[in-house]
């Protein structure tokens, strides 16, 4: 399956007359399997263990291609790091706002209910829509319980 979902998204980065040379193809394929909602330095330190040219700027670039895309999406973290997500099927997060885990949650009816918003947004505001994602915060299982001090 992760193997199909990869082939879909090279495909359509193809389609965009984009180049996939082997780091793009290893930071997508990353993403893709891994679903870790890392950091830009956990991707290069887990990439570079089998590829000592990546560099960080080609990481960075790269990521900030995919998010241009709509393949993949920035997540702000409570401890003001940037986590990314590969954002092929449609979910939405739920992040602890305590240790900063960040959770993925399918829900069927999340395309539709984020279209009726679209079209709220619009009808409210006249915005030309380009993307959206929904973020819950709250205090996950492992913190409840514990001394919980909102960072």
């Amino acid at each position: 399956m992760a193997n199909k979902i990869l082939e879909d998204a090279i495909q359509r980065l193809r389609d965009s007359h984009i180049r996939i040379t082997p780091q793009r193809r290893d930071v997508l394929q990353y993403l893709i399997e891994k679903r870790n909602h890392p950091t830009v330095e956990t991707i290069y330190s887990d990439l570079t263990k089998n590829d000592a040219s990546l560099s960080l700027a080609t990481v960075y670039n790269t990521l900030k291609m995919f998010v241009e895309q709509g393949l993949v999406i920035e997540l702000a973290n409570t401890d003001d790091s940037v986590h990314y997500d590969y954002y092929g099927h449609p979910h939405f997060h739920v992040i602890c706002t305590n240790c900063g885990k960040i959770i993925d949650v399918d829900y069927p009816e999340y395309a539709a209910d984020l279209a009726k918003i679209d079209r709220i947004a619009v009808e409210k505001t006249g915005i030309q829509v380009t993307g959206n994602h929904i973020e819950v915060e709250g205090i996950c299982p492992d913190c409840q319980g514990k001394s919980v001090s909102k960072k």
